[in-house]
């Protein structure tokens, strides 16, 4: 999703909702090979309020689950966070990949954590990643490769 300068609260509530490019077309082809869930820092939104705004564009229908502040009781940005989430998936964190587009928040505790990554970088920023962390411009390239 989105974030659009000068809209704060629940994203189900905002006047106006928008997709990422590309992701429609990502969601449908990996979701008819793998469980997706969708693991937000969201913070003054309920997992109800999420799926509703996911609802708003039909991506919802994609999705097996969500994961944010008010269900795990931890914020988005730590190890600790994806940790509590293959616990609760009850799978093995190398059994998970993180796809998303912040380095600090995203990437590096997903792989602190034991998890995959593929850091969605559409601006093309510099930074070095662990060999093992793909780097991705368009959110098709999930489906498609490289």
């Amino acid at each position: 999703m989105m974030d659009i300068p000068g809209l704060a609260g629940p994203m189900c509530d905002w006047p106006r909702v928008e997709t990422v490019p590309g992701a429609r077309e990502a969601l449908q082809c990996l979701a008819a090979r793998a469980r997706l869930y969708l693991a937000t820092g969201a913070r003054d939104s309920t997992e109800a309020q999420i799926r509703r705004a996911l609802f708003r564009v039909g991506l919802d229908a994609c999705l097996s689950g969500y994961f944010c502040q008010a269900n795990l009781g931890i914020g988005k940005g730590s190890a600790d966070f994806y940790l509590e989430i293959v616990h609760r998936l009850q799978v093995p964190p190398q059994q998970v990949t993180m796809v998303g587009d912040s380095l600090e928040k995203d990437i590096l505790p997903a792989l602190e954590a034991g998890l995959q990554a593929i850091w969605f970088n559409p601006d093309g920023q510099q930074a070095k990643l662990p060999a093992s962390c793909r780097q991705i411009t368009s959110l098709v390239q999930l489906c498609t490769g490289p």
